[in-house]
C-alpha cells in the first residue's frame, strides 16, 4: 500500500464552472486521470486536500464524485474554501453510501490509519498577509484540528490542511502552535494557484516540513508520501 495526496481538483462535471479558462488547466481532468492511474493502485490511499468540487449542493457532486470513485484507490476528503456542498459528516456519509461511492471517505473531526500513518486534518482558515482573520472561524478550525489529532491512532501523525499555515515572512500562529504541541513534523496544504505557487513555503521551518499539494502545483499528478 502507498499514500498519496493532491488538493484543489476543482471538478465541475455537474457545474458550469470550467477551469480550462485558467492558464495551465487545459484538459486537466484527462491529465489528472492519466497521471493518477499510472501511479495509484487499488490498495493505495489518496488524501484530497479540499476544493474537490464546484458543486453548490451535496446532491450536485454526483458526477464529480463518480469521476473520483472510478479512479484507483481509497480517497480521504477534507473541506476547502470552495466546497460549498460540504455539510455534516453524517449527511455526507449517508450520501456517499446511498450513491455507492465506497472509495470516498470524509476527513472531518476524525482520523484514519493508513499503512502506519495517522491521517489528520481540517480546512484551517484564511491567512493572507494584510487581511484580517475571522477569529471565531479560526478557533473553530483549531478545535477541529485538535479533534482530528486526538482521534489519531498509532503511527506518525501527518497533517493535511487546505489553507497554508505558513507564508513568506508570516504564519498562522494558532495553527503552528497546535502542530508543534502534537509533535507534527510533516504538514501538507493546498489553496495556492498560478503565480502564488512560486511563493509557497516548502521545506523545513522550525522543525516542520511543509509541502504544497494543490493540483496545478503538482502538475496534476498525485504526490507520493510513503
Amino acid at each position: 500500500m502507498a499514500l498519496y495526496a493532491i488538493g484543489d481538483l476543482h471538478l465541475s462535471f455537474g457545474a458550469a464552472k470550467p477551469m480550462d479558462v485558467f492558464p495551465g488547466w487545459q484538459n486537466y481532468t484527462d491529465r489528472l486521470a492519466e497521471n493518477w492511474c499510472k501511479l495509484v493502485k487499488p490498495e493505495d490511499t489518496v488524501v484530497l486536500a479540499g476544493d474537490t468540487s464546484w458543486a453548490m449542493r451535496l446532491e450536485d457532486t454526483r458526477e464529480d464524485f463518480r469521476f473520483i470513485q472510478n479512479l484507483p484507490g481509497q480517497k480521504l476528503l477534507l473541506k476547502g474554501n470552495h466546497d460549498y456542498w460540504w455539510t455534516t459528516a453524517n449527511k455526507m456519509n449517508r450520501y456517499l453510501q446511498s450513491e455507492g461511492f465506497d472509495t470516498l471517505h470524509i476527513l472531518h473531526n476524525n482520523s484514519y490509519t493508513v499503512d502506519g500513518y495517522a491521517i489528520c486534518g481540517t480546512r484551517s482558515w484564511l491567512f493572507d498577509v494584510g487581511e484580517a482573520q475571522d477569529e471565531k472561524v479560526m478557533n473553530r478550525e483549531i478545535g477541529r484540528l485538535k479533534a482530528s489529532l486526538d482521534a489519531a491512532g498509532e503511527g506518525e501523525k501527518l497533517v493535511f490542511l487546505h489553507y497554508p499555515p505558513v507564508y513568506p515572512n508570516a504564519s498562522a500562529p494558532q495553527v503552528i502552535e497546535v502542530l508543534q504541541q502534537y509533535g507534527i513534523t510533516r504538514c501538507f496544504y493546498g489553496h495556492l494557484h498560478g503565480q502564488s505557487i512560486r511563493y509557497a513555503v516548502q521545506g523545513d521551518v522550525d522543525g516542520i516540513h511543509y509541502k504544497l499539494i494543490s493540483a496545478d502545483g503538482l502538475k496534476f499528478c498525485p504526490y507520493y508520501i510513503g
